[in-house]
């Protein structure tokens, strides 16, 4: 038993390192699958259970997939390089004030359409603002993956994980926001502080105005902006009702590529074939390893010592979960994290403070790296569409800097909100 504990953590770690160092330039999904393969080749997870495993993922393999038509279709029909001239024009020649500008749309759409939509549909409309404005792309397009983790515990659908952590015992909306509102405002303002201090050299200058002709907002590109705004809503409702996210999103992408493409006569193989499947074996591989490390039995274990540690000291119980759930997430992706982090609170009962300490840490402790949460991959491979780059390390300078202080100004927030 102890030998087939062991290399169960042995392959999922490796895995995990291979989807965070991506050695050799290989995409993270083949390091997640190699490991999840490995689990049923080896006998340490049965086949079963493994396709189990991947099945509690549908309702995010839905979501992502109705949030990658709407964003694809977006970019074929023009509408980030409509927004993208709004933005700029907003910006009034100041760099500095295009990034408040990013930063403020950041905000929205994860709050109203999750961080995974930040990564996947704002991330392109802000890589062709900062074409139009003519400046250094980075700063702005780091304003994507790190607000998408910084708002993302305003509302409950701001984040699958939310909904993943929480489960049955989700708090109504008007207690979610006793709990969270402050915390989240908190975060928001923190991070937003720390970037604009860390990136103040690159913000010193001007933006360019686009010469030529203004961009006209075509019927296609309206209809998905429409569309993008209906799937909010949808959400929101979804939501209020606890009902899954992903049928819905996957429903209102479907529907707004069809409309889209039948006004224009145009075959759907252009959409499909630049979408960026590969996150879908990732995610499910993910799932697997989880499972894997469910049946070593170390999960019911941290299950009881947390329930231990929340009965003796529940003050410093909630500090200590939401900072050790924050750097975990960063080792082994917030995704695994948030299942675990389920798994564990679930089966120690502990406190909707706690949990929401835990939570804070899964959705704000990803910041720190650039593979901490599902969001920032999805980031990443939106990047390397446009022909931009961002290593692990770079990332992590600017990360240290924003990540702690936003951080523990959350939790102390979320300590306020305690009754």
């Amino acid at each position: 038993m102890f030998a087939n504990n062991a290399a169960t953590w042995g392959i999922a770690g490796l895995a995990t390192l291979g989807v965070i160092a991506r050695p050799w330039n290989m995409p993270e999904y083949i390091w997640a699958v190699t490991g999840a393969v490995l689990l049923i080749a080896f006998d340490l997870l049965p086949l079963r259970d493994a396709v189990a495993a991947a099945g509690k993922g549908t309702d995010v393999y839905f979501f992502l997939i109705g949030m990658m038509l709407l964003a694809e279709v977006a970019r074929k029909e023009g509408l980030f390089d409509w927004l993208a001239e709004q933005a700029v024009g907003h910006a009034r020649n100041s760099a500095s004030r295009l990034f408040s500008i990013v930063y403020a749309v950041g905000t929205l759409v994860t709050i109203f359409l999750s961080n995974d939509a930040t990564a996947v549909v704002l991330t392109p409309a802000v890589y062709a603002a900062t074409r139009t404005a003519k400046v250094e792309p980075l700063p702005y397009l780091f304003v994507c993956a790190f607000i998408a983790n910084a708002a993302s515990f305003v509302l409950p659908i701001s984040n699958p994980a939310n909904l993943v952590l929480f489960g049955a015992r989700m708090p109504t909306l008007p207690q979610w926001l006793h709990h969270f509102l402050l915390p989240s405002i908190v975060a928001i303002a923190a991070t937003f502080i720390m970037l604009r201090l860390s990136l103040r050299n690159s913000l010193c200058g001007g933006v360019d105005e686009r010469d030529g002709e203004p961009i006209v907002l075509t019927r296609g590109a309206a209809i998905v902006a429409a569309g993008i705004g209906a799937t909010a809503v949808v959400l929101l409702a979804a939501s209020a009702f606890g009902l899954d996210l992903g049928i819905p999103t996957f429903t209102c992408g479907a529907v707004v590529t069809a409309i889209v493409l039948l006004l224009g006569r145009k075959s759907p193989l252009s959409v499909a074939r630049d979408i960026s499947w590969s996150v879908l074996p990732l995610v499910a591989g993910l799932f697997i390893l989880v499972e894997g490390l469910n049946r070593t039995g170390v999960l019911p274990a941290l299950a009881e010592q947390l329930g231990q540690s929340a009965a003796l000291a529940p003050h410093a119980t909630s500090w200590g979960a939401g900072i050790v759930t924050a750097i975990a997430s960063n080792l082994i992706n917030n995704l695994p994290m948030g299942l675990i982090a389920a798994t564990t609170t679930h089966a120690a009962q502990v406190s909707h403070h706690i949990t929401g300490a835990v939570l804070i840490g899964v959705d704000l402790g990803p910041n720190l790296s650039v593979t901490g949460s599902l969001a920032t991959i999805l980031w990443l491979i939106a990047l390397r569409r446009e022909g931009e780059h961002v290593g692990a390390l770079s990332f992590l300078r600017l990360g240290i800097l924003v990540m702690p202080p936003a951080l523990v100004l959350s939790l102390l927030a979320l300590s306020l909100t305690a009754t």
